[in-house]
């Protein structure tokens, strides 16, 4: 039957309930130009510098205190001047009624950054208001009073359009406030979400991208091949590396390490473009080619028994030599920046390293599997130790940003099924979908370019990838040869 009451609450709180706190704001740093319309909050309370956030008037819980969540979806991690971007903000708690939101996005001083607009709607679910933050304009993308009813039981999301400022800002940061409300058409019983999401300035090292196009390339390490002709690696060198560039199709190979070094490939120089580069177990030495000229260096750091994790720990765009030595559960890093020592006590003897930027800060995260209790260990350097239980004996990693927000989501492929599994950085739900067979080396990567991983494998049985890009769709490339290793399940682990 239907409840008159009911409805006409639900109209008024969407109306008012979610109104921003400015009565108890106006000492602040935010100096709010207040509007009369009760649509929507008032500006400046998405917890950004400067800002407070809806706690101040919706006082029952501490922010950020419910089961409930607030995500930022589809800011990628490196942008175009100019580039139209569409960002989605979800807030979601099961037992909410009603829903609301406010974003902005600012630089790292604090300046607007880009600009925000809104697709055609009808009614309108949205609306842009205007702020002042230390005497800097901001603008806000928040709910309508037609804006707050859930998308489906338990969540409502909001999709709109920020542009890229056409010079270059460096990092932006959007920072979002979301409200989760009971309908009682009061302030109580209410919860507070904020969140933030941050492009990076540069983008981190490449992942396999040797020709520095953007893209995973195909590419395989061949052990026991041989030397060839004319090769730069060191003398003695009989391993082989095969390289299908994206950017041309072109095929190359040389010779570069013995068949007992450990490949660690990255983009040691800072060119955008990954290095051939290896580790020698026996020695402790890391050998690199360089892009640039096909020159290489060597220098010792390390010790037989270690396994070496290369990555950006340091955010200057270029990798960082590092090994985690699982007798004593640490990791040992060379930053580029400085060369200073960097000794960090991070798992136990069992643990295997997944390095990778789990928070989106543009620097690499150490981060351990523990196989035998299928957990992922992550030490973000943003807010800390971060953990998840996930898989079960026999699967292989496969973290890396499959959704395509600039931050690594937890992952691994279940060879028994060909199934992966996927925990998203944003919410920490999971997706799962089937792509390969049994016996295929999972070797995922982004070989279209558009800022996502792509679900790949390596058949040994006919020496083809089988790859499906989340922008291009399918491909098959036959490319290697038995025995080879290809490179992008070389970070894997099982």
């Amino acid at each position: 039957m239907f409840d008159r009451k009911r409805v006409l609450k639900g109209f008024v709180v969407a109306a008012a309930l979610l109104l921003g706190c400015y009565a108890f704001l106006g000492h602040s740093r935010a100096e709010f130009r207040v509007r009369a319309s009760a649509s929507g909050p008032s500006p400046s309370v998405t917890g950004a510098p400067g800002e407070a956030n809806c706690t101040a008037c919706h006082t029952d819980f501490l922010v950020n205190s419910g089961s409930g969540s607030i995500s930022i979806t589809g800011v990628p991690q490196t942008v175009s001047p100019g580039e139209e971007i569409p960002v989605t903000v979800t807030v979601s708690q099961e037992d909410g009624v009603i829903f609301g939101f406010q974003l902005t996005a600012i630089d790292e001083n604090g300046a607007e950054a880009g600009t925000l607009s809104l697709p055609k709607q009808n009614p309108a679910q949205m609306q842009i208001v205007e702020g002042v933050v230390d005497t800097d304009v901001r603008h806000y993308v928040e709910h309508t009073s037609q804006g707050t009813q859930p998308s489906e039981f338990g969540t409502k999301s909001w999709t709109f359009n920020w542009t890229a400022p056409l010079n270059d800002p460096g990092p932006v940061t959007f920072y979002a406030a979301g409200n989760a409300a009971n309908s009682d058409a009061d302030t109580t019983g209410d919860y507070i979400y904020t969140t933030s999401q941050t492009t990076n300035e540069t983008p981190g090292p490449p992942y396999f991208d040797f020709d520095g196009d953007g893209k995973t390339d195909v590419s395989v390490f061949r052990p026991n091949a041989g030397a060839l002709s004319g090769g730069p690696g060191p003398e003695g060198s009989t391993a082989q590396w095969w390289l299908l560039r994206s950017s041309d199709q072109g095929t190359r190979g040389m010779a570069f390490g013995t068949s007992t070094d450990i490949p660690a490939a990255a983009d040691f120089t800072g060119d955008g473009k990954t290095d051939v580069a290896f580790w020698r177990p026996s020695t402790g030495e890391w050998f690199i080619l360089r892009s640039e000229d096909d020159s290489f260096f060597a220098f010792p750091f390390g010790a037989n028994g270690d396994i070496p994790a290369p990555g950006d720990f340091d955010g200057d765009g270029k990798a960082d030599p590092a090994v985690y030595r699982p007798s004593s559960g640490t990791w040992f890093i060379v930053r580029s920046t400085d060369g200073g020592l960097v000794i960090v006590p991070f798992g136990v003897t069992t643990d295997k390293p997944i390095v990778a930027d789990y928070d989106g800060d543009g620097k690499d995260d150490v981060g351990v599997y523990r196989a035998p209790d299928n957990q992922f260990w992550l030490l973000r350097s943003t807010d800390g130790v971060k953990a998840f239980q996930f898989g079960a004996p026999g699967d292989r990693t496969a973290v890396g940003d499959w959704t395509g927000d600039g931050k690594a989501d937890v992952a691994f492929f279940r060879p028994s099924t060909s199934e992966w599994y996927v925990i998203r950085s944003e919410d920490d739900s999971f997706f799962a979908f089937p792509w390969g067979a049994n016996a295929d080396i999972p070797s995922p990567g982004d070989f279209d370019g558009d800022g996502k991983f792509d679900p790949a494998v390596w058949r040994p049985s006919d020496r083809t990838w089988y790859i499906f890009g989340t922008t291009s769709g399918f491909e098959a490339v036959q490319f290697g040869s038995n025995g080879d290793v290809p490179l992008p399940s070389s970070v894997s682990v099982q």
